[in-house]
Order: C-alpha cells, then sequence, then structure tokens
C-alpha cells in the first residue's frame, strides 16, 4: 500500500496529457444520454447543481450513459492533445454516488493519424449505426490494455478519485475508457510526459524546452497553495491566477520589509519549484509571466540550472538544496501582471535538463518560458 500511494503521489506530479486545454477530444461515444463525454475533459472541477434537471434526467457536470437494458456495455475513444508516455489515471466520479460504474479498463493505441473530433452531441443520444462502423475500422477492442477491469468508488468527496497506474510506460496516442456496464464519471486525467516528433523540430529552431507539449514536467516544489506550479509550463497565456502556480503567503516575513538598492526586499524566506526540461539544451533567454497576479506577484525571481542522469532525480528531489545547481538568472525585481523577459542577464551554464525557479518571499506566476536549443540527447540516455 505504501508503495502503492507513492507511486499515485509521483504520476499526478505529471502533466494531464488529454485534457482540452491541451487538444484532448472525443472521437466517439457509446451514449450521451445524461451528459455528454466531452465532459471527461474539462480543465475545471466538477460542479453539483441541486434539484437541476433536463428532458433527459438529473443534470451531471460528466459523461453518463443511460441504465443499459441490452446487451454490451458503454466506451468512448480518446484522442489525447499530446501524444506521450502516461503513467496513470484519475478517474473522477465526483457527485456520482448512485450512478458511477461498478468498473472500468482502459485501452491504448499508438497511431499515426489526427482524427477529428465527432459532431457536437446532445444529450439524449447515442451512437449511430454509421458511427459505430467507422469507429469499428480502429479495432479498438483489441487495442492493448492500459488498466485492467478495476473496481470503482462512488463520487463522495472522500473517495471520488479513483487512482490507476499504467501497465506499461510507453508513448500513447489515443485511449479508450470502458464502463462496464454503464453509468457516469466527472473527470478523466490521464498522467504522463509528451514525447513529441522530434523530427519535425529542427535543431536550428529555437524553442520552449520546458514547455508541456516539449515534454518538459514538474517534478516537485515548496508549496503550491492556490495554483500547481506545472501550469507555468502549459498553452498559451494563463486565463486566469489560477492558471499559474501561486503559494500561500509565508509566515515568516519581517514585520517591516526593507529592500537593497535595485528595491529587491531583503527577505530570509522563498519558494521554489524544480523542472525537467524535455531534452537537454543550451538556454538563451527566459520569459516571466505575472499576468492577472497583481496584488500577489512575487517579489523577486532567480533561477538555477543543471545538468544530471534520470537516475539522480529523486535523490535531488530529496536533497534539493545539495544538487550542483549554477545560476542561471541572478535575483530580478518582478512588476505586476507583466512579461518579463531575460537573455543578456543570463549567466553561460552550458548544456543543462533541469531548472530551479526560486521566488522570494511568495506569490504567483502564470507562464514560464525556457527558451533555447535542444542537443538531441535524451534524458534517460544521460
Amino acid at each position: 500500500m505504501a508503495q502503492e500511494k507513492k507511486n499515485v503521489s509521483q504520476f499526478t506530479w505529471l502533466n494531464d496529457l488529454a485534457s482540452e486545454k491541451v487538444g484532448g477530444k472525443i472521437l466517439f461515444a457509446t451514449d450521451d444520454w445524461f451528459a455528454t463525454a466531452e465532459n471527461l475533459l474539462k480543465v475545471e472541477s466538477p460542479v453539483w447543481k441541486e434539484d437541476v434537471f433536463t428532458d433527459c434526467g438529473k443534470w451531471m457536470d460528466g459523461w453518463e450513459s443511460r441504465r443499459k437494458r441490452i446487451p454490451g456495455h458503454d466506451w468512448c475513444i480518446i484522442q489525447l492533445g499530446l501524444s506521450g508516455i502516461i503513467h496513470g489515471f484519475d478517474v473522477d466520479t465526483c457527485f456520482f454516488t448512485g450512478n458511477y460504474p461498478p468498473k472500468v479498463s482502459i485501452q491504448g493505441a499508438c497511431l499515426n493519424q489526427d482524427l477529428p473530433a465527432r459532431p457536437a452531441k446532445q444529450i439524449g443520444t447515442k451512437a449511430t449505426n454509421e458511427e459505430f462502423k467507422q469507429i469499428d475500422k480502429l479495432n479498438s477492442e483489441s487495442w492493448e490494455e492500459i488498466v485492467p477491469i478495476s473496481p470503482m468508488k462512488p463520487g463522495y468527496q472522500t473517495m471520488c478519485h479513483n487512482f490507476f497506474s499504467a501497465k506499461t510506460k510507453k508513448r500513447w496516442t489515443h485511449i479508450r475508457l470502458n464502463y462496464y456496464p454503464d453509468g457516469g464519471c466527472a473527470r478523466l486525467h490521464v498522467f504522463g510526459q509528451a514525447v513529441p516528433d522530434w523530427s519535425l523540430v529542427p535543431y536550428s529552431q529555437p524553442i520552449d524546452l520546458v514547455s508541456v507539449q516539449y515534454g518538459g514536467i514538474c517534478l516537485g516544489c515548496s508549496n503550491y497553495h492556490y495554483g500547481h506550479p506545472r501550469n507555468m509550463i502549459g498553452f498559451g497565456q494563463a486565463a486566469n491566477m489560477g492558471d499559474g502556480w501561486e503559494t500561500a503567503r509565508r509566515l515568516d516575513r519581517p514585520s517591516v520589509l526593507k529592500a537593497d538598492r535595485r528595491g529587491i526586499l531583503q527577505i530570509p524566506g522563498s519558494e521554489w519549484c524544480v523542472f525537467q526540461l524535455g531534452q537537454p539544451g543550451n538556454i538563451t533567454r527566459i520569459e516571466i509571466d505575472t499576468n492577472h497576479f497583481k496584488g500577489n506577484y512575487p517579489d523577486s525571481c532567480k533561477i538555477e540550472a543543471c545538468l544530471i542522469k534520470k537516475q539522480m532525480e529523486e535523490d535531488m528531489m530529496k536533497h534539493v538544496g545539495d544538487a550542483n545547481w549554477k545560476t542561471l538568472l541572478l535575483p530580478q525585481k518582478l512588476n505586476a501582471n507583466k512579461q518579463h523577459l531575460f537573455s543578456s542577464e543570463l549567466i553561460e551554464c552550458g548544456l543543462v535538463n533541469h531548472v530551479r525557479v526560486t521566488i522570494a518571499p511568495d506569490g504567483g506566476i502564470s507562464r514560464m518560458r525556457i527558451l533555447g536549443y535542444r542537443t538531441g540527447t535524451q534524458n534517460s540516455l544521460l
């Protein structure tokens, strides 16, 4: 049990490869009677609307099929927004307390095709014969099993997150979620690391080495009271403060704050987070964006970098202050709701594959871009 908890804790730090935010989409679902399958991929947490009913029954925020009265079971096909290595799943049954599926399983495939999302579906519908005919071409019943048939827990707040580790750690592009036999789930989170087609990315092209789309992942942090640090490496601009990294206010702040000649507050405490780059590279530019953080941005930020072997990561996170960190960016004064660009300020560190971001004393950052040139070396081969 202790090992299973450890594994769950590890994979939930990774990125959600199926979220609508990164381009995940539903290709097919057998039945959308009470609620459509697209809800599974929503970014927002599930909500409950008391006494709200539709012509089909109780309004639910998730994918819920009708009570099956014919042979078979319900299932849907999802194309991942980011193809990659899946480490685990969270099948969230939040609010589905008497109507969740008793069991589920998950299968996967790696297909060399980008399939169109299905036409917009309405509640009270089911897949047509033509839709079954088209999806049968994928032969999804024979896809490899990633999660075997497993019992589910109801959607009460204390037990709604059903965590499953992936049987096989390899690259997937599509998954099939099976309900046995029917029912509803609120959300499906697919935790993993993106594996792009590097043949499409020239070495001469500067890229965001820490971006979610290029395989960047967050390994850990000191505090994420309001927003997870992995949000910083997401697509585009942040939608709001909740779409960034935000810590709690530190309680060890001096009663009266003082600043140095540069205007940087002289404060003993700080917060940090560590990222693994998608590939080792040479960093040439950094962007720190405090968009939306107007009264709660950090006073200053510094960034360090290092090059370590994959097998050393766990030890590094246990002794985060002892790694061979090199200063990449000295502490810089930050401002509210602003994109900060740094290039000439960077200190040459050579080839690196990890960065540590330290903010003082606390606060929030919406996006971070670590721009540079990849070398083609895989982190796993170091």
